[in-house]
């Protein structure tokens, strides 16, 4: 973690909600990695999802964002770590970090924007491996956290593969629309 900061404790619920609320800036590598991260930050990415959904106009990447970032909060908080330490000071921000909810959100997003607008594949598959270095680079996350946000991810977009071709949701719909809800 090469341009990670000093210690810092876990986000606040607020810090969590609105983009870049008490967000390091220095050294510069941190900023860059702020910017380029901002789009898997809990808002924005949920907006970029449904944004991508209503493009396709079905709700299926809205639904596997909704149950990836509730698997990930339960895995938060209820799987332990080992408690990491940097010169001698326990980082707490480290203890409920996997997966990286940062790697997870980004890249659903990836895969959802993809699925709506296939022409930016390579761009959004850049972007990803950027983020999953800068997450690390910057100190925001372990690797094994990007990693587990990566696996995570994989699955959930696995999961909206099967969930879009199995049709679920859009009979679910013309059900609702029928019965006139």
């Amino acid at each position: 973690m090469p341009f990670a900061g000093g210690p810092s404790a876990p986000p606040t619920l607020l810090e969590s909600v609105v983009p870049l609320l008490h967000a390091r800036f220095h050294p510069l590598a941190a900023a860059v990695a702020q910017v380029v991260t901002l789009p898997g930050q809990a808002v924005v990415s949920f907006l970029l999802v449904a944004g991508a959904a209503w493009k396709l106009r079905n709700a299926t990447w809205l639904a596997v964002w909704v149950a990836a970032v509730a698997v990930e909060l339960v895995f938060r908080h209820a799987l332990a770590r080992p408690a990491l330490y940097r010169n001698g000071v326990h980082l707490v921000a480290f203890d409920t970090s996997w997966p990286s909810g940062h790697a997870l959100r980004c890249a659903i997003v990836a895969a959802a924007l993809a699925a709506a607008w296939p022409r930016g594949r390579i761009a959004l598959v850049l972007w990803i491996a950027a983020v999953a270095a800068l997450l690390e680079l910057a100190g925001f996350h372990t690797p094994s956290d990007v990693g587990g946000g990566l696996l995570l991810a994989t699955f959930a977009v696995a999961g909206a593969a099967v969930l879009e071709r199995s049709g679920l949701l859009r009979r679910g719909a013309a059900r609702l629309r029928r019965s006139g809800a």
